[in-house]
């Protein structure tokens, strides 16, 4: 095989993760109609590689494997090397890693994938060494072996591409049969049924899932824990969750010197991580510490959710508002290299440096300081990673306190102060790259994150960031004459057909910001973004929503998301944000968040924690949102911090004007002909600011005293 000399097309792509290939001696393409066209004009296999900027092991692919002029030379000439960022084509990514699943019974990245001309897979795996190792076989050998297989067998690796290319249809595009009717008490049950899955497999031990390594956070089973603790009332789910959440912040996962949580950890224990961060995984876990804090009152998570936002806003956010996508895993060292981690380990010479340099430990010795400060992180000269420590919570500050003859406060203002010394003494290291795409949908995640902060915490600030966001986005992905939403951000450039998370997720963030700030605006893009869903992605037919909109290009199958992945479900999400949106528009949206879940029954059936958010979805639906009007111009501060440390899972939070003269101005804001149930009627009472509570139609008095509304709710209307 001989496809024509081409040249590697990386160099002008928006992609930073692309860009990192544009040196390769393989001739990479990105995935577009030219590279296609390529392949089926010379009826050659295309080589499909895909990672993201922060991936590890694409790195370490790229370092062994594809700057290597040996193996450029064989993909160069045997195949059409494409390479595609999957944050950036998570439908492509979706289809390729369902067949690498299904095959090989696992996934990650890199994904490698070996498909025909027409975009059918006949060979996958993920890292692939250069030569054999442990018993993995060489990516040399594979160009070699597969090369030769489509010259001598092309018509077995043409009916495995059928195979496969069928598995995967049936598994992303097609939808259930019909299902039967459920009574009442079936539906109720699923929210418990996923929670008692989720406690079968929890690590009792360590927190979280999996009897051994890797173990990484995920988020959506907290809520489905804390929700049927709450629900429920049994202590074995609420212990599940708060063992997690606390293992979590305590471990390596999280960042002790600069805040924020690293992607996932290798072991069992939470102690040493993949240190790429991810803002989707930040976005995440500050939402679960925010409900873990509203459902035990424990301010050790609302410290967490308010670092993680700090650590967002200080590295992951634009200067005009929007959010970065990543920071890498690798990062220098003083000999010029690139290494994992190399950012955040510390050894006791270099504790003891950066405290020496800031000269802290004024009330005990140098080296007194130093121990206690090695005590409380775990830091010791054999280290945990590669001779170096990742820094854990090893000592708790009350042990420190008894063994080092010092008050308690003594201990904390040391640990305070060696914190910022140790964070000073950080910032003079090579920096992690950091990976600025603008992705709507992992900012319209981390927009629903600050937004709910300022809810939960009472922090006005957090309300801003978060429309400062929403702007942003609106204002460079948004077409409002065509109602479309496009996906990346980067440069100055922007490109990518948005998908259903990036319409989606942002409507939730959209959302949010209108419960955290009353502002109309906000209500209205989300109004938008939910009309877009119902024009771009819902299917009458099979009465679903697809991943890919019908505007979009052709792939091998379309695409659904039902399941959580690194990041929720877009069907789920979008369930949630349309039923919601239901009680303040004329559409119909309620009526198609229910034909999905109803599509979907079967699945959530047979195992509602396979399909976690699109479970918590079908419990809303079932259980009814908690309906919070406030006819006010603004909500009184007492009344926020009783909604925010208020657990209410199916909270909304539906602000009006105080008179019906103010919501007329409103209604012909948002097109509307006469006001939503939500609003109707419901006006400020002797001029003082009121509030409505509802559930399934059933209403509280209007009542001058939030406490006395949310008493009438939670002792069951």
């Amino acid at each position: 095989m001989h496809t024509p000399t081409q040249r590697n097309r990386l160099a002008d792509a928006a992609s930073p993760y692309l860009r990192q290939h544009a040196d390769n001696p393989v001739n990479w393409q990105p995935w577009d109609e030219a590279a296609l066209e390529t392949a089926r004009e010379h009826d050659v296999p295309i080589f499909l590689s895909i990672g993201y900027s922060a991936c590890h092991w694409c790195h370490v692919m790229e370092d062994e494997s594809f700057a290597d002029e040996t193996v450029a030379e064989r993909l160069n000439e045997g195949f059409v090397p494409i390479k595609v960022d999957r944050e950036e084509r998570p439908d492509v990514d979706s289809i390729y890693m369902t067949v690498c699943q299904l095959v090989t019974g696992r996934g990650g990245w890199p994904l490698s994938a070996w498909l025909t001309p027409d975009g059918r897979p006949f060979y996958v795996g993920t890292y692939f060494p250069k030569e054999p190792q442990r018993g993995m076989p060489g990516f040399l050998d594979l160009l070699e072996n597969i090369s030769h297989s489509w010259e001598t067998d092309r018509e077995e690796m043409e009916n495995r591409a059928d195979q496969w290319t069928a598995a995967a249809t049936d598994r992303l595009e097609r939808t259930p049969s019909p299902p039967e009717s459920m009574d009442d008490q079936e539906a109720g049950a699923l929210l418990e049924e996923a929670a008692n899955m989720a406690l079968r497999g929890v690590d009792e031990q360590y927190g979280g899932w999996g009897p051994d390594g890797p173990k990484f956070p995920q988020a959506a089973r907290l809520h489905v824990l804390l929700r049927a603790a709450d629900r429920t009332g049994r202590p074995a789910f609420l212990e599940a969750a708060t063992n997690t959440l606390d293992a979590m912040a305590r471990g390596g996962l999280y960042d002790h010197v600069g805040d924020g949580f690293h992607r996932y950890c290798v072991d069992r224990d939470w102690t040493v991580p993949h240190f790429e961060k991810m803002l989707y995984d930040n976005a995440a876990l500050t939402r679960a510490y925010l409900a873990g804090y509203q459902a035990t009152g424990n301010e050790s998570y609302a410290d967490v959710a308010r670092r993680t936002l700090s650590f967002v806003d200080r590295e992951l956010t634009h200067e005009d508002g929007g959010f970065f996508s990543t920071l890498d895993a690798q990062s220098g060292t003083p000999d010029g290299e690139h290494e994992e981690g190399a950012f955040y380990v510390w050894t006791p010479d270099t504790i003891s440096e950066a405290l020496e340099e800031a000269d802290v430990g004024d009330v005990i010795d140098h080296e007194t300081a130093t121990q206690l400060v090695c005590d409380r992180y775990g830091v010791r000269e054999s280290g945990n990673f590669e001779g170096q420590t990742v820094l854990t919570l090893a000592t708790t500050r009350e042990d420190l306190a008894d063994h080092s003859d010092l008050e308690r406060e003594a201990v904390d203002q040391l640990l305070e102060d060696a914190r910022e010394a140790l964070f000073e003494a950080r910032e003079t290291r090579p920096r992690p790259r950091r990976d600025e795409k603008v992705l709507a949908s992992w900012n319209g995640l981390m927009i629903a994150a600050f937004a709910e902060a300022s809810l939960v915490l009472g922090d006005e600030q957090y309300g801003e960031t978060a429309t400062a966001a929403l702007e942003f986005v609106r204002d460079h992905l948004w077409d409002a004459e065509s109602n479309t939403l496009s996906r990346r951000y980067e440069g100055g450039e922007v490109g990518i057909d948005g998908y259903l998370e990036d319409y989606a997720f942002l409507a939730r963030g959209a959302l949010t910001c209108y419960e955290a700030t009353g502002d109309l605006e906000p209500l209205s893009f989300a109004l938008d973004l939910a009309s877009a869903i119902e024009a771009e992605f819902w299917d009458a037919e099979a009465e679903t929503l697809y991943f890919t909109p019908k505007s979009g290009e052709d792939l091998v199958t379309r695409p659904q998301e039902l399941t959580d992945a690194s990041t929720p479900s877009s069907s789920g999400v979008a369930v949630e944000v349309l039923a919601a949106l239901d009680h303040l528009a004329e559409n119909a949206f309620g009526e198609l968040a229910d034909a999905v879940l109803e599509t979907h029954r079967p699945r959530l059936r047979a195992s509602p924690l396979e399909y976690t958010t699109l479970c918590l979805a079908a419990d809303t639906a079932e259980t009814g949102l908690v309906e919070v009007t406030v006819a006010a111009e603004t909500v009184p501060r007492e009344w926020r911090e009783t909604l925010g440390r208020t657990y209410l899972p199916d909270r909304l939070l539906a602000r009006r004007p105080p008179t019906a003269a103010g919501l007329e101005g409103w209604l012909e804001r948002l097109e509307l002909s006469e006001p939503p149930a939500i609003w109707a009627g419901r006006e400020a009472e002797d001029g003082e600011p009121t509030v409505y509570v509802c559930q399934h139609r059933t209403c509280s008095p209007p009542a001058l005293d939030i406490e006395d509304a949310l008493a009438w709710l939670l002792e069951g209307a």
